[in-house]
């Protein structure tokens, strides 16, 4: 068995194989019947859990959900999980805390699933890169610009990068602290989008508002990206803030479907940690 908890444990070879087995996840049946998944889920959570739950369900699997915070009892991690592996067959976490879960994979006898933590979303990320590479097959060669605070989403897209091989920026104001460590930032906004393949963006906290208003995402700065190219907010998003209306409306938003790739990725994510 795998965990999977950040996708630098992985690798290209890893990657492809679990896209491989998302693209046949409907011939591998019910390939999780008589197998239990105990998930921890903020109550805030919709897509990922929606589609964790409805993937374990259609799977042939039990899914026994506990809030987040039921990990933060006084009871130790290790006992908590040591009795759990007694019953469970795979443990799918969303915590704040990256720790948390990396303490659960050490006691844990069964795979450990990353759901997203305050640093980190590797589910997501790899679902996004699945959903493009079926609207551009060059997709390991295109310029992926994120236009953003260096938070788990904009973090998770670096590190995909740096383990798959493709081209990535950020944009953002420059001294204010909103810089991805070691990536290549461009503070000038219409230049970070000239050359762009896919825009990148995330939801900002109120008190990053103001700072990144020039940095919008409209459709007259699409309009300076390559031909061809898509934007790919990360939902929640919120028009008006981070994009504007005009450019969730036009054709250059991946649009809602894109996030249909969810159910299958995270199925053959389950697949792959419990077969290989």
């Amino acid at each position: 068995m795998k965990h999977f908890l950040q996708l630098r444990d992985i690798n290209l070879t890893v990657m492809n194989e679990i896209f491989s087995i998302a693209d046949g996840i409907k011939d591998k049946g019910k390939f999780l019947t008589d197998k239990c998944v105990v998930l921890f889920f903020p109550a805030s959570s919709v897509l990922t859990r929606v589609t964790f739950e409805k993937g374990i369900a259609s799977a042939g699997g039990q899914a026994i959900l506990f809030p987040s915070d039921t990990l933060d009892s006084r009871r130790k991690i290790e006992d908590t999980v040591s009795y759990l592996c007694n019953w469970a067959d795979c443990i799918i976490v969303r915590h704040n805390s990256m720790d948390i879960i990396e303490e659960i994979a050490k006691y844990s006898s069964v795979p450990v699933i990353n759901a997203m933590t305050d640093i980190n979303h590797p589910c997501e990320i790899m679902t996004d890169l699945y959903a493009i590479s079926k609207l551009r097959k060059d997709y390991m060669d295109l310029q992926y610009t994120y236009v953003g605070r260096a938070n788990n989403i904009g973090r998770t897209w670096f590190e995909a990068s740096q383990t798959f091989g493709f081209s990535f920026r950020q944009s953002c104001p420059r001294g204010r602290g909103y810089e991805i460590p070691d990536a290549a930032v461009v503070y000038e906004f219409d230049e970070a989008l000239q050359g762009s393949d896919v825009v990148l963006t995330d939801s900002l906290p109120a008190n990053a508002l103001e700072d990144f208003k020039p940095y919008q995402i409209t459709l007259d700065s699409m309009r300076k990206t390559n031909s061809n190219s898509i934007l790919n907010p990360c939902p929640p998003f919120y028009r008006g803030e981070e994009v504007s209306e005009d450019a969730i409306d036009s054709q250059y938003f991946v649009g809602y479907q894109f996030k249909e790739n969810l159910l299958s990725v995270q199925q053959a994510i389950v697949f792959y940690c419990l077969n290989s």
